[in-house]
């Protein structure tokens, strides 16, 4: 008989490749999967081999969202029954905790994050103590658990004793996707922003080292927070002809777009410990694509970049210091090729096909 896995996340589900990523790979181990999510203003219909349940909310920010999430998802595996409880980040937790001591279900938690250390949380004193109280609670409780950074893992065990593992958010190498042609919207040369459009991404400095650059635009793919304030602060700086959103894509068509682009950017700046230690995923859609990086110093992320050289690092985020690294790496003919070359070997080793494997340890 098939075991019976419960996934919880906060969000639609629609783009979470990571999610998306462990549940694939468990049904080829023979789980049955459910997947619990939420409807969003701009929720995509998907199509995926495990179940998809949506709620939708009356509210959907602050407290009063966490607080509804968790009390509608806690009486949903009231009167439910599964073998193994995924959660995703500390958000899903409190429902998916008191419910696998409850009904005495194991418990495995994915931290895609230092979640309580996050740039959104900064200089916010009263919610972010409440997180980490969260935290303090119940991380030393848990005894399965992983994240996307050895520096994540380590500030945890650090604090809590509790061994997290890691298992990298990479992407597959032989992914599936809905191939055709697209085109953006200027015949210049591009840097590609994917992601969610959150503070602290590094994008209104790379929208002012553009005034320094000719002949090369910013293409930015994805929605969040501070997507109307980048909106704003482009029209504030007349840089409308430079930079161009292209809104939410679908992961299935993602691709597409990633290797059009001449250049990826992952700027994250360090506003909290979460993104000094941040490991995204965009940094190996780059790699996989064959589209050279330009990067931030921060650990994980220059980690990376060293170890396989596939880009170049800003030692800071000033608009000109971004912009002489972006024109001396496409003045470089030479460094360009060798960087996608090494992106081609750093492929057959940073992939999803080697990095699930590590799922076996909390899944058997």
């Amino acid at each position: 008989m098939k075991k019976k896995l419960f996934v919880a996340v906060t969000n639609d589900i629609s783009t979470d490749y990571r999610v998306h990523k462990v549940c694939s790979y468990l049904l080829q181990k023979d789980y049955q999967i459910d997947v619990f999510g939420r409807v969003l203003p701009n929720t995509i219909s998907v199509n995926r081999d495990y179940t998809i349940i949506r709620k939708k909310h009356f509210f959907n920010h602050n407290f009063l969202f966490y607080a509804e999430f968790n009390t509608r998802l806690f009486f949903y595996l009231l009167f439910k029954k599964y073998d193994c409880i995924l959660a995703n980040d500390l958000d899903t937790l409190p429902a998916c905790f008191f419910i696998s001591k409850l009904k005495k279900t194991p418990l495995v938690y994915d931290s895609h994050e230092l979640f309580s250390e996050g740039p959104e949380l900064q200089g916010r004193k009263f919610v972010q103590k409440f997180w980490r109280k969260l935290e303090d609670f119940f991380l030393p409780k848990i005894k399965n658990s992983y994240t996307v950074s050895q520096s994540i893992a380590d500030f945890y065990h650090k604090k809590y004793n509790n061994n997290m593992g890691v298992i990298r958010n990479i992407p597959l190498k032989n992914q599936v996707y809905l191939s055709e042609e697209i085109t953006f919207p200027t015949k210049h040369k591009t840097i590609l922003y994917q992601g969610v459009l959150n503070p602290g991404r590094g994008i209104k400095p790379m929208i002012e080292a553009l005034m320094y650059l000719e002949n090369i635009d910013l293409i930015i793919i994805g929605y969040g927070k501070v997507e109307e304030d980048l909106k704003q602060f482009v029209k504030e700086k007349k840089m409308e002809n430079r930079v161009f959103f292209l809104g939410r894509i679908s992961r299935e068509k993602l691709v597409n777009y990633t290797k059009k682009a001449t250049l990826g950017m992952v700027l994250e700046e360090p506003l909290g410990l979460s993104f000094q230690y941040s490991l995204p995923n965009k940094l190996f859609d780059y790699i996989h694509a064959e589209i050279p990086i330009i990067a931030g110093n921060l650990k994980e992320i220059s980690k990376i970049i060293k170890e396989y050289k596939v880009g170049v690092i800003a030692e800071n985020y000033a608009p000109k210091t971004i912009a002489t690294v972006i024109q001396d790496l496409l003045s470089d003919k030479k460094k360009l090729l060798e960087i996608q070359q090494n992106q081609q070997k750093a492929s057959e080793v940073l992939c999803w096909e080697i990095e699930q494997k590590k799922l076996d340890i909390y899944f058997n």
